[in-house]
């Protein structure tokens, strides 16, 4: 087992959402020192969320995305098919309180508009954050923000999904694409902010232990055929326990503002599991 403090370095091209656990802030490390050097065919990213890794590789030569998030997929593939429109529409919008919510309650037809929507909420929110009411309506308030969304960058990002399968679905589907030197990078929601004590209960309907189980059924799968993986994961016994025997456990840590702005800023642990070293 190795440990390190991982620090944030932009990528050329950037993540174009805020997502709530994306990874950015570990990019350089698994380039410099577990992807430094691989030779991997197809790239799988099944928790795609800010997709902060797809976005740090260059030269894919062909990569399957998806997630369980219909209108995160939805808004990828709208700019991955039509980002011209797309940024003309989000240009029309407005970061003001009352424009903020007159976008949040339009029933939007148009698919351009419905992506841009999804993307100037996100950019304009408190926090960032996706969450929805039980009728599956976006309900998250105004941050107040004085941001700009970077068009340039959306053009890249753009361009770096041309190449890609976009899908939605359950992350265990990543299993009808993968085969033999693929690369899958698995990075499932989950959380230990509040305390390490109350893990389970806590993640239950974030991600449920038993979907920590099918996952490393996955992992394992995925070994069978001959294929790489890198996951993430909450730094706690009981997944050290599930997923210690797939692979190399490292350590790594960065600095966070952990459970919210009254909290100490401190140093988060997460694991990262990988066969990659076995094979070098």
């Amino acid at each position: 087992m190795a440990e390190f403090l991982v620090q944030n370095n932009p990528s050329e091209v950037r993540p174009f959402l805020r997502w709530a656990g994306g990874k950015r802030w570990i990019v350089d490390y698994l380039k410099s020192s577990i992807l430094n050097n691989l030779d991997f065919e197809s790239y799988h990213e099944p928790f795609l969320g800010g997709g902060a890794i797809f976005f740090s590789l260059k030269d894919l030569k062909n990569s399957y995305l998806s997630d369980l998030n219909e209108e995160l997929v939805f808004t990828y593939n709208v700019l991955k098919n039509d980002f011209e429109k797309l940024i003309k529409e989000l240009k029309t919008f407005k970061n003001t309180e009352e424009e903020y919510y007159k976008i949040r309650s339009a029933n939007l037809r148009s698919d351009i508009r419905r992506a841009a929507r999804f993307i100037y909420l996100n950019h304009f929110s408190f926090n960032g954050i996706y969450r929805v009411n039980l009728n599956g309506v976006y309900n998250v308030p105004y941050g107040f923000r004085n941001v700009q969304i970077d068009y340039a960058n959306l053009k890249h990002a753009a361009e770096k999904l041309s190449n890609s399968h976009i899908v939605s679905g359950d992350f265990a589907n990543v299993l009808q694409n993968v085969k033999p030197k693929d690369l899958v990078f698995l990075d499932p929601p989950y959380t230990v902010a509040h305390n390490k004590n109350g893990f389970v209960k806590y993640n239950q309907k974030i991600f449920s232990l038993d979907d920590q189980y099918r996952l490393a059924e996955v992992i394992q799968e995925i070994i069978n055929r001959d294929a790489y993986f890198i996951l993430t994961n909450a730094a706690h016994e009981k997944i050290e326990a599930i997923f210690t025997n797939l692979g190399h456990r490292l350590v790594v840590s960065r600095n966070s503002l952990v459970g919210g702005q009254n909290s100490k800023r401190g140093l988060v642990e997460e694991y990262l599991f990988t066969n990659i070293l076995n094979n070098k």
